[in-house]
């Protein structure tokens, strides 16, 4: 195939098209696809080691010495023709049935470490009338183990050109942009295909003959040979995959990984009070008193600081579960829950979105377009939201720190038990629907076991940097909104003082002129008396009067109207309750208290601790299975196409929460807590 010089190239760029070549990448799951994907657009799409997990074409462009290359990463295939959904999604990208126009080029990956099953694959792709470029990835990972492709003779075999790429290390990805360009803009002409098509096997051909020519092929273009799985390895498997061991595994190794999130995360956390702390005193003092004052400091500053301060462990979370996902460990326990996902009526393939709904219930609903029966994706769809998602964290983080104070290995187990009663309750719900609403049997998930890989520490600083960045975007938008709007329901309309707060300030002005006037008592009468007037203003204001209005629906909880109001705007989002409480809480703490410190110490009207262990472990229970984010409430209308599931699903969970949450508060009241 004849290559044109650069300055041909950039003609033709500039005279036959306004927008850059596409190419569309193309391979099997667990190929090292979305790695390069990564490397090439210098984005950090989401990879695993799971089918199914790249739900939806991504578009990203990379950057090559002659131009802009536009780059579609498709969900990973086992095959072209399947009658699956990820199959006819790439078949319809490769047609141009979807987007605005089809590809100019498919970058077909072939898996280094597991070539004869790739070149099968390629094979297929190989027919279609489009230019191809072959990407081996995974090239480091073979070379360790002995095994070597010459690129030369592969591309005169399969006529097209070849690239030997790492996405991990970076080898060969300028190569493979640039080559992809030159195909994309150069064509394929009727020759070149038919002289391509010489090389290959005929499309009719058995399954065996397919095999013995990828044989072939491998025997002219490889040297060296992979070694095979050591018998370590297997006996590794094997406990990790059975029912019973690897589901106690992976308890253990999230009651870690939980254990390690409070213990290393609480140094960062105090940097982080610091921070916002002396952020808000340097506000108090530069700017004159006032509402916009007050806005600023207790509104701006201290909602967003009540969900900030827990950044330190969404991060560490993330970081560590992508290098537990990128070692090939977590789809290990997929194939362990797979069984035991079928015993409650669920398909196999629902691991897939019910893992992903653990960092946002959206995508993993969105995912189960995968599963092919409509009851199966259905019954998915309707318990994805008791998965414990991102959003419940900073709630998680302030109620587990308040009940297990200093105990870092109880605390995990606790974060633990969070997210496996999200699970149970989603696990019962689904054996309870599939027997009544929709009947019927589940499917068995198709599951390919990567090997084990060491995890890439860059891989995972860019999941942890992803989810910093969008969760402070949330902060940034959405929350502070929220937070300015609370702020302004708690401070408004102002409320007269009470004869009992009048007198308090006329006792504070006497004690305080008199010579022998101690400034210890003084201050702790100038405490009490702005914690009176903050109770009278939360009383009297708009956030006030809803909050006592609604407050006899949870007070069976132990929740008083500041909980109540803090709860209903949880519905709004879940990550914003922590923010509302800094806003509305009636605290006795300083102002150089820290944050946590000034959450534990709220009160309520009467004086009493808000926060009590009752109370507070009837409102985790209540967070772990309530269904409180409208956006998911409107993304299951859209997918399912009514308005009747929805409804049902909201009905469904805040009402096993109310009841959870209250059998966990009597509980605990009658074994005198």
């Amino acid at each position: 195939m004849a290559v044109q010089p650069p300055d041909e190239i950039e003609a033709r760029r500039a005279y036959s098209t306004e927008r850059p070549p596409r190419a569309a990448l193309l391979g099997q799951p667990n190929t090292g696809k979305t790695t390069l994907f990564n490397r090439l657009c210098g984005s950090r799409a989401r990879t695993a080691n799971i089918p199914g997990t790249t739900v939806e074409s991504r578009v990203g462009v990379a950057a090559t010495t002659h131009g802009a290359l536009e780059i579609m990463d498709l969900p990973g295939i086992y095959g072209l023709s399947l009658e699956v959904p990820e199959s006819k999604l790439c078949r319809d990208c490769l047609d141009g049935r979807i987007g605005d126009v089809a590809p100019d080029v498919a970058v077909i990956i072939a898996d280094a470490t597991n070539f004869s099953r790739s070149l099968r694959f390629a094979s297929h792709a190989l027919r279609r009338k489009m230019p191809c470029v072959i990407a081996i990835t995974l090239a480091d990972d073979a070379r360790r183990k002995g095994f070597s492709v010459n690129a030369a003779v592969l591309a005169e075999c399969l006529g097209c050109a070849v690239v030997i790429t790492s996405g991990r290390t970076g080898e060969g990805v300028d190569e493979l942009a640039d080559t992809t360009l030159r195909a994309a803009l150069h064509g394929i002409s009727l020759e070149s295909f038919e002289q391509r098509l010489h090389h290959l096997p005929a499309s009719n051909v058995s399954e065996t003959d397919l095999a013995k020519w990828a044989n072939d092929v491998l025997v002219e273009v490889a040297s060296g040979r992979l070694a095979s799985a050591s018998r370590v390895s297997d006996r590794v498997d094997r406990a990790l995959t059975h029912p019973v061991s690897g589901l106690a595994a992976f308890i253990l190794v999230m009651s870690l990984l939980f254990a390690s999130i409070f213990w290393l995360a609480e140094f960062p956390m105090n940097w982080l009070d610091f921070i916002f702390s002396t952020a808000g005193d340097w506000v108090r003092a530069v700017m004159p008193a006032g509402p916009l004052r007050d806005l600023c400091v207790d509104g701006i500053i201290g909602g967003v600081a009540g969900t900030v301060v827990f950044l330190p462990q969404i991060c560490l979370l993330f970081f560590l579960l992508s290098l537990l996902e990128d070692s090939g460990y977590l789809a290990r326990a997929a194939f362990a829950a797979d069984k035991f996902l079928r015993r409650f009526g669920l398909p196999g393939q629902a691991f897939v979105p019910l893992l992903s709904s653990h960092a946002c219930a959206l995508p993993g609903i969105m995912s189960a377009r995968l599963i092919p029966d409509s009851k199966d994706r259905l019954a998915t769809i309707l318990v994805a939201p008791f998965m414990s998602c991102t959003a419940r964290l900073p709630v998680y983080v302030l109620l587990i720190s308040l009940l297990f104070a200093g105990r870092p290995w109880l605390a995990g187990l606790a974060f633990v038990g969070c997210y496996a009663t999200g699970a149970i309750a989603g696990l019962l719900s689904a054996y309870l629907v599939r027997r009544t609403l929709l009947r019927g049997p589940s499917r068995p998930m198709l599951l390919e076991l990567p090997p084990y890989r060491k995890p890439s520490v860059r891989i995972a600083l860019w999941v942890m940097y992803d989810r910093g960045v969008l969760f402070i975007k949330n902060a940034g938008t959405m929350i502070l909104a929220i937070c300015v709007v609370m702020w302004w329901l708690s401070a408004y309309p102002k409320v007269a003082p009470s004869p009992e707060l009048l007198q308090m300030r006329a006792q504070i002005s006497e004690v305080a002129q008199k010579a022998t006037a101690n400034p210890e008592q003084v201050k702790a009468l100038e405490s009490a008396m702005n914690l009176q007037e903050s109770r009278e203003q939360q009383l009297g204001s708009m956030a006030g009067t809803l909050g006592v209005i609604a407050e006899p629906l949870f007070r069976p909880l132990g929740f008083d109207h500041q909980l109540t109001v803090a709860v209903l705007t949880s519905f709004l989002a879940r990550e914003v309750f922590v923010s509302t409480l800094m806003i509305i809480s009636l605290t006795d703490s300083n102002d150089e208290a820290s944050l946590l410190d000034r959450l534990t110490t709220n009160r309520r009207a009467d004086g009493t601790l808000l926060f009590t262990i009752p109370t507070a472990a009837s409102l985790l229970v209540f967070f772990t299975l309530a269904m409180q984010c409208l956006p998911t409430l409107a993304l299951v209308g859209r997918e399912t196409q009514s308005w009747k599931w929805p409804l049902l699903q909201f009905v469904w969970m805040s009402g096993l929460a109310w009841g959870m949450a209250w059998i966990v508060r009597q509980a605990l009241l009658t074994g005198g807590f």
